[in-house]
């Protein structure tokens, strides 16, 4: 089975930190390595509008993993990692 690589854009990189404070580390790397293992694998939003193409996953009520698949590169660009309510 081919496995996924994971990237971060920079504003991800910038959300990762946030998440570390406030203890959602371990919920995020569950789902990174669910992404990791096959992105297509519910529970999973396909996103409208700016972020047509895009996907979402529950990190918790308020905050979402936002990630786009680059299939022919077997990649996962995570783009955010933070509230889509800001």
């Amino acid at each position: 089975m081919v496995k996924y690589r994971v990237v971060f854009t920079k504003q991800a990189q910038k959300d990762a930190k946030k998440i570390q404070k406030v203890g959602l580390k371990a919920k995020v790397e569950r789902l990174l390595q669910i992404l990791k293992e096959n992105p297509y694998t519910p529970p999973y939003e396909k996103l409208i509008g700016d972020l047509e193409g895009a996907y979402s996953r529950r990190i918790n009520i308020k905050h979402r993993l936002v990630y786009q698949i680059v299939e022919d590169e077997k990649v996962v660009k995570i783009l955010r990692m933070w509230t889509h309510y800001e």
